[in-house]
């Protein structure tokens, strides 16, 4: 009886280990398919297509809807367009919150759930959807719940994982975010020293225009940004003689902003300018290799597996998925090898380079975090006097570091035919 009960546990404990396996396996396909830029397969692929057509659509259908001529003949087809859409994006919500263990590795499910739920994209998407089922609760607050419907155009920042220079904005704000806080508390100083100035000299004489400090904050910053919307102005000469000087301040003021994300756009264009250069500095050979049933290598991790001082295995492509070689990867059956070898001088894929540091470089002594490596191109390697390093975001880059590096897009695009 004890043999039968326990090989009835062992049977168990084999059941739930592959099932967690397979559960596993289905999170990281569902975690690549909502992971915008992921572009492995055309499950992915299409998925953020119809994520995006429904997030176009729905805009769309929220502006066409406010025409009431058009409210009054298709309103069935706006009522139907809005529920399926706004259906996607908490069905996208969920499959998000089911794969945020991906996304921060690591951490607890529940603290990935949390860290998820609290983030900017997490909240945008909860409003995404949120606000159209809370009125069957609360239906005094429809009207305000329906303004929340703009949150939903912030969902098209994703797209920017498809094109770079959709993230040159977000890249100089980031860079200058320090020079644009210190110009934006300076601007603030000056509109609440503007308005309380204002509101001592002209309370007086319009006491219905310039009611309290928030009317005079109101006239203050309009006239600062060079909106002037004329709906509040100075009667008294006094007033009328701080705001000429609050007028010149303001247009000093919004050039300072100004400059700094000019400056920042200039030197963004140079950075990628000599990323450009850099990648062309050096090309490199690589061989393909196949991994068979009986190799020695079959069923061994890369760490185990011995490989020549010369040569780097640069990436790992299995059935249509591309794996970066960690030391943890174990290698099976069916596995395509890239690897680059000095002595290589077949099967050049033109999308991988090598970089070699040099002291004067301008990635030296950089962390790869600071290197505002574009989306589709990213480090995959580093040799280091022959140790081989795995990118992270704090590694710092080092004088006579070979850097390899490779374009996503192309390489998910690139069939391999065998060499050998």
């Amino acid at each position: 009886m004890e043999f039968r009960e326990g090989s009835t546990d062992s049977a168990q404990i084999k059941t739930d280990s592959l099932r967690d396996k397979g559960w596993k396996t289905l999170q990281k396909k569902l975690f690549d398919m909502v992971s915008t830029g992921v572009v492995g397969s055309r499950l992915n692929q299409g998925y953020d297509i119809v994520s995006t057509i429904m997030l176009i659509v729905n805009i769309a259908n929220s502006f066409a809807s406010t025409f009431e001529e058009l409210q009054a003949r298709y309103h069935t087809l706006f009522y139907w367009v809005e529920a399926v859409t706004v259906l996607f994006f908490a069905i996208d919500y969920l499959l998000r919150i089911l794969t945020a263990e991906l996304l921060y590795p690591g951490r607890s499910r529940a603290e990935a759930i949390g860290r998820y739920m609290i983030s900017g994209y997490g909240i945008i998407d909860l409003l995404s959807f949120l606000p159209y089922y809370l009125p069957a609760f609360f239906p005094a607050g429809a009207a305000v719940f329906r303004m929340f419907r703009v949150i939903r155009i912030f969902r098209l920042f994703r797209i920017n994982a498809y094109s770079d220079s959709l993230t040159i904005i977000g890249n100089v704000i980031k860079g200058k975010k320090t020079q644009l806080l210190a110009s934006m508390f300076i601007i603030t100083l000056l509109i609440l020293a503007s308005s309380l100035c204002m509101y001592s000299v002209e309370h007086e004489a319009q006491p219905e225009v310039f009611k309290n400090a928030f009317s005079a904050i109101w006239w203050a910053t309009s006239t600062l940004l060079t909106v002037g919307y004329g709906d509040i102005y100075p009667v008294t000469v006094m007033g009328q003689l701080i705001g000429i000087v609050i007028t010149f301040l303001g247009v000093g003021m919004v050039a300072v902003p100004t400059g700094i994300l000019s400056a920042g756009f200039v030197e963004e264009y140079q950075k990628a300018k000599r990323l450009a250069d850099i990648e062309q500095e050096q090309d490199i050979h690589f061989i393909e290799a196949v991994i068979r049933e009986n190799d020695r290598w079959n069923g061994k991790r890369i760490s185990e597996i011995g490989l020549p001082h010369s040569t780097i295995i640069a990436i790992i492509v299995r059935g249509k998925e591309i794996i970066i070689p960690r030391g943890d990867v174990t290698l099976v059956t069916g596995d395509k090898l890239i690897m680059c070898a000095e002595s290589a001088s077949d099967g050049m894929l033109e999308n991988l380079k090598e970089i070699e540091l040099h002291r004067h470089h301008p990635w030296n002594g950089q962390m790869i975090r600071d290197l505002n490596i574009t989306r589709q191109t990213f480090i995959v390697l580093i040799d280091r006097g022959g140790s081989m390093l795995i990118p992270s975001g704090s590694l710092t880059l080092k004088e006579g570091d070979r850097i390899l590096v490779y374009t996503k897009e192309r390489i998910s695009k690139y069939t391999f035919e065998p060499i050998f």
